[in-house]
């Protein structure tokens, strides 16, 4: 128990030393990172990140939130960029080269080869004294008083700077290029995230068998229907037009409520003013709309015709929820 103890209260002082340098870093923003992220903005190029160790790993990341978020962006190694990748600047791009000391042997050589090349070079450095701040066009101060390594030796808290610090970077740009969740969702087609943004209820409600009965339809009809479209339930139509719906839960409560059900049809049975929504609407919508009425199926209906059956197990199997 003892040591569990110590653990806990270890990991607490590093969550408490890195959150006091992050507040901190806000005090550090200054003109020279609005005048980058203007720059970077009104550029026509892509932004090039690099960095050697640790820093390479968040200038990665970096590169990846840039690019989801509408601003083009490539990682290159910086050990890698002096022995052959040079290449991947092209003329217009920017480079961001991403540093602690801003003094390691790598950096050193590749700093005078990109300026020889005319691309701007911008900073994020915890040593605003070093080779790189004094060579770069602008600096982005990511001082850090102490690592929350008790060594003062690994890299985490000084990581955790660079990274805010590119973050900070992406979503001033962000807003600058006034990219929205649509824009969003049509980056990330393929997960959670741009699934919620994207995905419509016909895309799922058009996968679905299409469950319905009429109103005179026979107790044992509407039994039929809704094990063989496996949904949960039939919408209830006359002449066509939706008038209710039958569940699993009205077929359990017909058979506690009548001894005989022979002659009893749909419209006996069924609820009346069914909870509906259009296909247009955003799946994610649906979610909220089944569990605010503690429902797991909507009928799908527009302009008064109904077209189909929404379920809960769906949106889980898409990932919505």
């Amino acid at each position: 128990m003892r040591k569990s103890k110590a653990i806990l209260e270890l990991a607490k002082k590093t969550i408490r030393i890195e959150g006091d340098a992050i507040q901190n870093l806000a005090s550090q923003i200054d003109d020279e990172f609005a005048q980058a992220v203007e720059y970077i903005y009104e550029g026509e190029g892509r932004v090039v990140i690099t960095g050697v160790g640790k820093s390479a790993l968040i200038a990665s990341k970096i590169v990846a939130t840039l690019n989801s978020t509408g601003t083009p962006a490539i990682f290159m190694h910086a050990a890698d960029a002096i022995h052959g990748d040079l290449g991947t600047i092209q003329q217009k791009d920017v480079v961001i080269c991403i540093s602690k000391s801003g003094n390691t042997p790598e950096i050193k050589i590749l700093v005078p080869l990109i300026k020889s090349g005319g691309n701007k070079l911008i900073a994020i450095t915890g040593n605003t004294e070093s080779f790189l701040a004094e060579q770069a066009d602008f600096v982005l101060n990511t001082y850090v008083e102490k690592e929350a390594c008790p060594n003062n030796l690994a890299p985490t808290t000084s990581t955790t700077a660079q990274l805010v610090m590119g973050d900070a970077l992406a979503i001033c740009l962000l807003e600058l290029r006034g990219f929205s969740s649509r824009d969003f969702a049509k980056f990330h087609p393929g997960g959670t995230l741009g699934k919620k943004l994207y995905l419509r209820v016909s895309d799922i409600a058009s996968k679905n068998m299409v469950p319905q009965v009429e109103d005179h339809s026979p107790v044992k009809e509407v039994i039929v229907e809704i094990s063989e479209k496996m949904l949960g339930v039939a919408a209830v139509l006359s002449k066509g037009k939706l008038v209710g719906v039958v569940t699993d839960g009205d077929i359990r409560r017909m058979l506690n409520k009548y001894e005989n059900i022979n002659g009893l049809t749909a419209r006996d049975i069924m609820s009346t003013h069914p909870k509906t929504i259009e296909p247009d609407v955003l799946a994610v919508k649906a979610l909220k709309e089944m569990q605010s009425n503690e429902i797991s199926q909507l009928l799908v209906e527009k302009d008064g015709k109904y077209m189909g059956v929404v379920h809960l197990h769906n949106l889980i199997n898409e990932g919505i929820l």
